[in-house]
């Protein structure tokens, strides 16, 4: 069978069945052939290739930042960005040993960066403003934010990478992300509020007494007939810039076809953000893991998605996805490379062993 012969939606099913006449028990690799088989559907092709692969950081600031919602200071956002440019941060490390190409975009930084190669300078504004009294975004902001994510979607697809990663940097975007997501599911904001980069019990409770603040000030009525404006309206109240650009980034590579590999609980969140406004998207990522923000499990566990790892990162930065991307290589590898019963000319029956 070719790929010329296949119909959208039989691809999964075309993988599977190439899966099980390779030389090995079915199933016996377990998740790494639903993934290869999710990777074929995505890229619809059975010959699935995932290099070069791209990380693509975006970085901004969040005035609510400054209200202590979080255990480090804002400053942080600034001097994180500089270490990334160093080759300091953790993502430098991880994108050097799994030869992924790093981009960090500011998008909203507070602070003024010297060109690099590195580093792409789309700034929306310099931070969101406080939504403890205003919005934090302009209209003309927001349109700032998504036009950086799609730009940065499209240089990395014109580059030629067959799979994207998105990382986030921002002091506070945990607090915004919680916001966001007990809008866009309904569930209670107390079940989405958690310890972030590191808060105390007594932290965690603050920094819900003042979202629960945030919420009341911003309770007019919002559009609920219309999916795409609610998400919009939800995106300019509470921010941030680097939500907001990646859920256009991750839009753009998945209507692409390209692989898009999600880190954790604020790129989920702007990956449902991107879900709804442009349906379809979530079917076309693969999480890489659940970090240890406990929101971020309940939110996989109400999209219904099994993240690939669990190993209680709370970096962001797009660690957890450069920690994912050599299984999603390896499973591609198996399914490309493996001989098939017919072709290593091993009897079938040898599919019902286990040794």
């Amino acid at each position: 069978m070719t790929d010329a012969t296949l119909s959208t939606g039989s691809w999964r099913k075309a993988a599977y069945a190439r899966l099980d006449q390779l030389t090995k028990p079915q199933g016996s690799l377990g998740r790494l052939e639903a993934l290869a088989a999710e990777i074929c559907e995505i890229q619809q092709t059975l010959q699935p290739v995932l290099d070069p692969a791209c990380l693509l950081l975006f970085a901004a600031d969040h005035g609510l930042a400054n209200d202590g919602v979080s255990a480090y200071p804002r400053a942080v956002t600034a001097q994180m960005v500089l270490n990334f440019l160093r080759g300091g941060a953790a993502a430098n490390v991880l994108s050097a040993q799994t030869g992924c190409t790093l981009r960090i975009i500011d998008v909203g930084v507070d602070a003024d960066f010297a060109p690099h190669p590195q580093l792409t300078q789309s700034k929306a504004a310099r931070g969101t403003a406080s939504i403890l009294h205003a919005d934090a975004m302009t209209a003309e902001e927001l349109h700032r934010a998504l036009a950086a994510g799609r730009d940065a979607a499209q240089q990395a697809l014109g580059a030629g990478h067959r799979v994207v990663l998105f990382g986030e940097m921002g002091i506070g975007n945990t607090a915004i992300s919680s916001l966001l997501m007990s809008e866009l599911t309904g569930l209670p904001l107390a079940a989405c509020v958690g310890p972030g980069t590191g808060l105390d019990p007594a932290g965690v409770a603050r920094k819900l007494a003042m979202l629960e603040r945030v919420r009341q000030r911003s309770s007019e009525v919002m559009p609920q007939n219309d999916v795409a404006a609610h998400t919009m309206t939800l995106l300019q109240r509470y921010g941030g810039f680097e939500i907001a650009a990646l859920a256009a980034a991750i839009g753009a590579v998945a209507a692409s076809r390209t692989v898009a590999l999600l880190d954790g609980f604020a790129v989920t969140v702007a990956a449902l953000i991107a879900e709804r406004l442009q349906p379809g998207t979530l079917g076309r990522c693969i999480v890489s893991h659940c970090s240890a923000e406990p929101a971020h499990r309940l939110l996989l566990d109400h999209l219904r998605i099994e993240p690939l790892l669990s190993l209680g990162l709370r970096l962001g930065e797009g660690s957890g996805a450069l920690l994912a991307l050599p299984l999603l290589r390896s499973s591609v590898a198996l399914f490309r490379d493996m001989a098939t019963f017919s072709s290593a000319g091993v009897s079938t029956a040898s599919q019902g062993t286990n040794e």
